[in-house]
């Protein structure tokens, strides 16, 4: 008995998600008998870890492997390497069947709210759909469930018989919602699920998303590429570049005194909404280098303006600059 009150208490200090040096490699086959070739390195060594009633921001250009980490760390993609802790419990390795109980633990909100719906299931089956797979409740209290997952993301009881082609983009992202609250998870991961919306819209989804933290002590992987959103939203932002977290602080850290080249390029480049303040530009020369092939020692040397010999050889490895706020640059 005393141990298993103490698992208890390990298990609710632990953090909601935990990684541990992650990988993704993606085989690039080629010829008849589809040899590997080579591999597109679309994740390659990421560690972070989110506390209950936590939001981790993830933000870096299109490619270097955003949503990848977010689908890997569910599961959704078998990982190449590295260690995935859900409340402590190593899931790296679970056959499908094992992972289940974990899986209405960890649920995930896509970027397209119309893709992401099956278009011959009414709105309310969506949402009901987790509750038949897990077996939670009866007809009559799924039914009683889905209701009131509609009256909280704000959608009328009445839409529960309508189609997905029936409701507006903003209202498909809540019917997303609503089935990703469906198994009262521990953690949500938001896969850019306000990029396809308009400004208006998204800020409605972003407080609605806050709305429910607060209230169910949900643990938030947000996945974007709009800083001002991740500002507005996150507790910690992680900087990512070329399958690597290049930089990791809480948001008024990161925003306020960003250390790696990178992240000050991805600040300066962002609008600011006051028409009178100026802020020098720092633009970054040539192209994201393939996942494929990246360049050796660190990753961002080819674009940096600061870049020595030595990045061109040494891998850069996180450092600690203070009070959780980490770093890989051989300058800072």
């Amino acid at each position: 008995m005393e141990r298993t009150m103490a698992q208890a208490e390990t298990a609710s200090e632990a953090p909601v998600l935990e990684v541990e040096g992650l990988k993704k490699h993606f085989p690039i086959q080629s010829g008849m008998l589809k040899r590997t070739v080579g591999h597109v390195y679309a994740v390659d060594g990421v560690s972070f870890s989110i506390g209950r009633g936590k939001t981790l921001g993830l933000v870096g250009e299109s490619g270097c492997g955003k949503s990848t980490v977010g689908r890997t760390a569910m599961r959704l993609l078998e990982p190449t390497g590295g260690k995935i802790k859900v409340s402590g419990t190593d899931v790296t390795n679970l056959s499908k069947s094992e992972l289940r109980p974990y899986r209405r633990q960890m649920q995930i909100i896509f970027q397209d709210p119309f893709s992401s719906l099956n278009p011959r299931m009414t709105a309310g089956e969506i949402v009901k759909e987790p509750l038949y797979i897990h077996d939670i409740g009866d007809a009559t209290e799924r039914e009683e469930m889905t209701k009131a997952l509609f009256d909280r993301v704000g959608l009328r009881q009445s839409q529960m018989h309508n189609f997905p082609h029936q409701f507006s983009g903003g209202q498909r992202q809540r019917i997303g919602i609503a089935r990703a609250l469906a198994l009262n998870p521990s953690l949500i991961v938001g896969d850019e699920p306000v990029s396809a919306l308009d400004v208006s819209i998204q800020a409605q989804v972003i407080n609605l998303m806050m709305d429910l933290q607060e209230e169910r002590d949900m643990a938030y992987l947000f996945i974007a590429h709009d800083l001002a959103v991740v500002e507005h939203i996150s507790d910690e932002v992680a900087v990512m570049y070329l399958g690597r977290i290049v930089e990791k602080a809480d948001k008024k850290t990161l925003f306020t005194n960003p250390l790696h080249p990178y992240t000050e390029a991805l600040l300066s480049a962002a609008p600011i909404p006051d028409p009178t303040i100026r802020r020098e530009k720092k633009i970054l020369q040539g192209d994201v280098p393939s996942p494929i092939n990246p360049p050796k020692g660190c990753h961002f040397h080819t674009r940096c303006p600061y870049a020595e010999e030595r990045c061109r050889v040494e891998e850069p490895v996180l450092q600690n600059k203070g009070n959780g706020h980490i770093v890989a640059c051989h300058l800072r």
